[in-house]
């Protein structure tokens, strides 16, 4: 199961909006969007992507450790992307916890802009 790959992940941030009802939620209202990679019924793979109807917006890409270095993350973000240009979404954005060295190591590897100059604001509603 995703979560579980994501509990063992280095740098993986989760929170109550990662539920498995709220998990559920996100991949029906962004159906096909997400992906998950499986090696002998083993979750070793995943991404979480969506759209608001203009952005793109990617959670939770992680690779199990034992299967790194096979351009596993980079397919994933590729099959997402795909999806997001066919709804004719153009720009996507990942939040990446600052010291999470091990994602800002894989955006930055590929090609994703670091962007300054803004500030994320969080509620509990």
């Amino acid at each position: 199961m995703s979560i579980e790959l994501w509990k063992r992940t280095e740098g993986m941030a989760l929170s109550n909006a990662d539920s498995r009802e709220s998990i559920h939620n996100y991949l029906i209202r962004n159906a096909g969007m997400s992906f998950v990679c499986v090696d002998k019924e083993r979750v070793v793979g995943t991404i979480l992507c969506g759209h608001d109807g203009r952005r793109g917006y990617i959670y939770h890409v992680a690779v199990d450790l034992e299967y790194r270095g096979h351009s596993i993350g980079k397919q994933l973000v590729a099959s997402s992307l795909d999806k997001l240009r066919l709804k004719g979404i153009d720009k996507c954005h990942i939040m990446v916890i600052e010291d999470n060295e091990i994602g800002n190591h894989f955006w930055n590897k590929s090609g994703w802009m670091k962007r300054d100059g803004i500030l994320l604001y969080s509620s509990n509603t």
